[in-house]
């Protein structure tokens, strides 16, 4: 709460002082002063691998431990993530350099060696926090000039070979040479952190004598100058060695500023592949926004002047199309209980996704605060439940149904107990493998409880002032026997135009998925909000529209059954979310483990199913918008 509330403080202070918006701060944390030699904790997070995708604690293997563990509280997105954030024997005194401060001696056992190999093996990371900035290796880019890229966290160790020898071995970095950036300030001689970068090494430290609490190294030793700057002489992992950890740390001073201090982190350097995604989505979006264009114009305009002009019988064949359905075009459709649900969950999740992109562009849900974006998505989920059910009942009511309270009930539980069962499962899976991603109980009531105690409540809210409301009337009437729907042409085939519907909104948010999917699986920062919002109201138009041609056309071919297939058109682009999402698994990553991969698919699962639900309600209430449109416009004889 204290962290909430400095934020909130920060952001409002920022947005009064508008004339430095060029350098606005992500909220995350309150800034922090530190005069010279103020000590600074460093903390360490999760282990995390690309390989496995299974996080664990840092003090799960046998690194050197403080005198006592303390863990910081988590945020309900951070556990979720399976962040454990807990103090480190690292410890630093501000802007006072330090040279081969060794923090532990280890002896490895058998089991202790067989820990360390595997996570060698499976190429897991240490992330460690000062200041709330994340632990970086600076990465030289091909290119001379241009800025280093920055990887997350700093690898446990790495395998190779010794020269003359095809044996590969385990090598643990067991001396970090940390690098932390500061800004000061002139006048009061106090600096604030700027960065905190490492550089990792492999060394096989030597000493002479017996080892003692104060013994010197002979490899690393500040007295004599000499500091390690290669690994040519690499710690190996094996049972009965022993491994001394070290760490040097040096600051430096930095013309960034504190507000800007994640600018550095959150650089991207392919932003021109943004654009060019931004320009092929909106020449999609024209080529549709045309076809629309010139569908209400040839519809509309004719009938809004009652058809005074004398039209060729191409023409009246094509008008007469979509006129002659006009008594069936409002029939209720089959299943009409579970339409009203998906349409009401997918307001929920409209409502959810609009609001937490605003937040994020604005600046509220940077990676700087930790589990924000998630814990945010969670709380915005829940309270959306009130329009879950206003727009639910609302349908249902226009349907003819009568029982509110069922409808209600099924809007709340039916995408939710869904993915909950499929959550449970994948979290059973983490907790048999002991990683710090499997959610703990307490947060697992939590979860329930901001289900049934706060999103149930709302839905059924929702849903009793949805079915207060005047019942929607239908722009014409509905004749009580079905017109007989003429045998349809090949490509009018529903199955054939739901798959090609969903074709556009997919390829219109294509590249940015990539970019979605590699800073979550291959544990890279993301913060294209501006991009990606830009790319959601595309997504959005482009549903929209591919939903109104497709409608068109098949109520000109005298099929009237369009409530589902509208949901169904844009909402099929989800099932080629997942089939990239599976190109992406075996082209991309490098998961071997089944777990690994069950969680991956898992996951991309709930990812696809939310997307159509998405994606389903915009072409929904595109096409019905549209249909009330065209039918109220004409005059029906």
């Amino acid at each position: 709460m204290e962290r909430a509330r400095r934020s909130l403080i920060c952001a409002i202070s920022l947005l009064l002082t508008f004339h430095n918006a060029f350098c606005f701060y992500l909220p995350g944390v309150a800034p922090e002063d530190f005069q010279k030699g103020d000590p600074l904790s460093v903390k360490v997070n999760k282990l995390t691998s690309t390989k496995t995708q299974l996080p664990y604690s840092f003090y799960s293997v046998p690194f050197c431990r403080p005198e006592s563990i303390i863990d910081s509280r988590e945020n309900l997105g951070e556990v979720l993530r399976g962040d454990r954030i807990e103090n480190s024997p690292y410890t630093f005194k501000m802007r006072e350099p330090e040279m081969c401060h060794v923090v532990c001696r280890l002896v490895l056992d058998d089991k202790t060696a067989k820990e360390f190999k595997e996570k060698i093996e499976d190429e897991y990371r240490v992330n460690m926090i000062l200041d709330n900035l994340p632990l970086v290796v600076p990465v030289r880019r091909l290119e001379q000039e241009a800025p280093p890229a920055y990887q997350q966290g700093v690898y446990i160790g790495v395998k190779g070979q010794y020269s003359g020898s095809k044996d590969e071995k385990h090598f643990i970095h067991n001396h970090l040479t940390f690098t932390v950036k500061y800004h000061k300030d002139l006048q009061t001689d106090a600096a604030r952190i700027v960065g905190f970068e490492v550089m990792p090494f492999s060394v096989k430290h030597e000493y002479d004598g017996k080892w003692a609490g104060n013994t010197r190294l002979t490899t690393c030793d500040p007295h004599a100058k000499r500091t390690v700057s290669n690994s040519n002489s690499p710690q190996e992992v094996e049972a009965n060695q022993e491994i001394i950890f070290t760490y040097d740390v040096e600051f430096q001073e930095s013309d960034v500023k504190w507000a800007s201090r994640w600018d550095a982190y959150l650089l991207m350097a392919d932003d021109q592949i943004h654009w060019f995604s931004i320009v092929n989505s909106l020449m999609i979006v024209l080529f549709l926004s045309g076809m629309v264009a010139m569908i209400m114009l040839r519809t509309l305009y004719r009938d809004i002047s009652k058809y005074n002009e004398l039209e060729t019988q191409e023409e009246a064949q094509e008008e007469t199309g979509w006129k002659l359905v006009h008594s069936d075009v409002f029939r209720p459709p089959s299943n009409s209980d579970l339409l009203c649900v998906y349409v009401g969950t997918g307001v929920q999740f409209f409502g959810m996704m609009l609001v937490t992109m605003m937040f994020a562009v604005l600046g509220f849900l940077s990676p700087s605060n930790r589990g924000g974006l998630m814990t945010a998505m969670l709380l915005l989920w829940v309270f959306m439940g009130l329009f879950a059910g206003y727009s639910a009942s609302r349908l249902y009511k226009m349907f003819k149904g009568t029982e509110w309270k069922r409808i209600a009930l099924r809007t709340a539980f039916l995408f939710p107990a869904t993915v909950f069962v499929i959550f449970f499962i994948l979290n059973a899976l983490i907790w048999g493998q002991k990683s710090s991603g499997a959610v703990p109980f307490g947060t697992m009531f939590a979860l329930v409880f901001l289900w049934f105690g706060i999103s149930v409540p709302l839905v059924f809210v929702g849903s009793y002032v949805g079915f207060r409301k005047p019942t929607i009337e239908d722009p014409v009437k509905t004749n009580k026997i079905p017109r007989q729907i003429p045998e349809q042409a090949w490509y009018m085939n529903p199955i054939f135009s739901v798959l090609i519907g969903g074709i556009l909104p997919f390829g219109a948010v294509f590249i940015e998925l990539f970019f979605i999917l590699t800073s979550i699986w291959l544990n890279q920062f993301y913060y294209l909000f501006g991009f990606l919002f830009i790319v959601f109201v595309i997504l959005i138009v482009t549903c929209a529209e591919i939903t109104i041609v497709l409608c068109y056309f098949q109520l000109c071919s005298e099929d009237y059954l369009w409530w589902w297939r509208s949901y169904l058109t844009s909402g099929s682009s989800a099932l080629y979310l997942f089939l990239y999402a599976t190109f992406y698994f075996f082209t991309k990553l490098d998961i071997t483990k089944p777990v690994s991969g069950i969680l991956y698919f898992g996951y991309m699962l709930i990812a696809s199913y939310a997307f159509f639900v998405l994606t389903g309600t915009i072409g929904f209430y595109a096409c019905f918008w549209f249909t009330r449109l065209i039918y109220s416009s004409v005059k029906i004889d």
